[in-house]
């Protein structure tokens, strides 16, 4: 058995300019940001990224390291659209392929299962068809001869996702209630990065919840990273709740700002420290 444990420098060392990123976890839940932070951290930039969006979209076209845009929304949760991915679109600072959430999630599924594309009826009808020109649809070849679109594979060069508990192996498990797709983005992309809260051993995985909990499995996951509070300030239950009052806090101040308090530091550690200045500055 491989010891898969890394750093989320080495992760961001694997990574490189121009590359396709899928972002696991939705909206401002369950993110995978002390491995986004770490991206931020380096020069990476002209990225295509594939997420359920989130604070991960928002930090990432603040800081102008997106090329192209691969969502059907970007929210923080509490607060309906994200405040930093709504400047940089009204900037016109990357391209956004804007997708039904089902036609997201079937792109998702078509990458994993190594196809090109798969026919759905979600986005029939819609001006999704209409902002995306590029898509096509096809015609069943069966007696129904029913026009379905043609979701292309939403394919990854890497998989960034955050889950509660996992072992050096890269097996990693979702104690909250909702997988949020975790598992097809590391299945989608040709080398996935899983950062968790806990590294356990492998036995205390079937001991911390059900089988169905088991989410990720070692064969598709090339490394894994253990963050503590890594989500924050998405929420990772039942870990921890959103910090609701620090993502206000970001999506009011101006960016720069924002940036040189609590992102200009040398590491995570950096971070969570400014975080836990800032709350104790609050009382």
């Amino acid at each position: 058995m491989t010891d898969k444990s890394m750093t989320p420098e080495e992760v961001v060392a694997q990574l490189h300019s121009g590359m396709t990123i899928g972002i696991g976890g939705w909206g401002s839940r369950r993110k995978p940001m002390a491995l986004v932070r770490a991206l931020l951290r380096s020069e990476i930039t002209d990225l295509t990224v594939i997420s359920y969006g989130g604070p991960d979209v928002g930090l990432l076209a603040a800081a102008g390291r997106i090329r192209r845009l691969v969502a059907p929304f970007a929210t923080l949760d509490s607060i309906p659209l994200e405040p930093h991915f709504r400047a940089a679109r009204e900037r016109a600072a990357f391209t956004l392929t804007e997708l039904d959430e089902a036609m997201f999630m079937w792109g998702l599924h078509a990458a994993a299962n190594r196809l090109p594309f798969l026919p759905v009826r979600a986005g029939l009808g819609s001006d999704v068809m209409r902002v995306n020109p590029e898509l096509r649809t096809v015609t069943s070849p069966y007696d129904d001869g029913e026009e379905l679109v043609a979701v292309p594979a939403l394919r990854m060069d890497a998989a960034l996702v955050h889950l509660n508990r996992a072992d050096r192996l890269g097996n990693a498990q979702y104690l909250g209630p909702d997988p949020y797709f975790d598992d097809l983005f590391c299945e989608a992309a040709d080398a996935a990065y899983v950062s968790c809260e806990q590294l356990v051993e492998t036995a205390e995985l079937a001991k911390s919840g059900p089988a169905q909990s088991l989410l990720v499995s070692r064969h598709s996951v090339t490394g894994v990273v253990e963050t503590p509070n890594g989500a924050h300030f998405t929420s990772c239950v039942p870990d921890y709740d959103r910090d609701e009052a620090f993502q206000k806090l970001y999506a009011t101040t101006p960016w720069t700002e924002f940036a040189d308090r609590f992102l200009s530091g040398a590491g995570e550690h950096d971070y969570q420290l400014a975080v836990r200045t800032w709350h104790e500055e609050q009382q």
